[in-house]
């Protein structure tokens, strides 16, 4: 645990330029709670008691403004940045090292049974108010444009934009 939450720091700390010190990660970013409480809530979840799961997930969405379902996966060093109005689905997978911010929702489209929502390579960036919807993968290292409504996989190491999103930039 102490681990994650060192990794969560140090990812902070590099991405954001804001960021002074591990003191102040750890009591004002918003990431650092949600994140916290999301751990409560999967352990909670895994030991199949879905409503105390999901009420503790309620006390962080309600404190926080960032919502994420217990039954996410996700990985370490994950930077939610100002993360207000983040809504992470049921089945999601999110890799290590990525960065989402503010108003991002992975998703389901109400279609798929089963595994209905994205999941993320590591160190992929989810840029401010990006749709990413159903069971869709974004590839290692890959960026998505802000509002950008990605409904189909990106490759790794590719940026897209737009709406739909669209392929820009492929980097080696």
């Amino acid at each position: 645990m102490f681990n994650g939450i060192r990794r969560n720091i140090r990812h902070t700390k590099q991405s954001d330029p804001a960021a002074r010190s591990a003191f102040e990660i750890i009591l004002l970013y918003p990431h650092m709670k949600a994140l916290f409480f999301y751990r409560i809530a999967h352990f909670l979840y895994k030991l199949h008691l879905y409503f105390l799961a999901r009420f503790v997930t309620n006390i962080a969405r309600f404190w926080v403004g960032i919502e994420i379902h217990p039954g996410a996966t996700i990985g370490k060093g994950l930077l939610i940045d100002h993360g207000m109005g983040v809504v992470i689905g049921e089945t999601a997978v999110i890799g290590d090292d990525c960065t989402i911010y503010h108003g991002v929702t992975l998703g389901g489209t109400g279609k798929e049974c089963c595994k209905r929502h994205p999941t993320l390579g590591n160190n992929v960036m989810v840029g401010a108010g990006a749709k990413v919807l159903g069971n869709i993968t974004l590839g290692d290292n890959s960026k998505v444009g802000a509002n950008a409504v990605v409904t189909h996989d990106v490759p790794p190491n590719t940026s897209v934009v737009g709406i739909p999103a669209t392929e820009v930039k492929k980097r080696k």
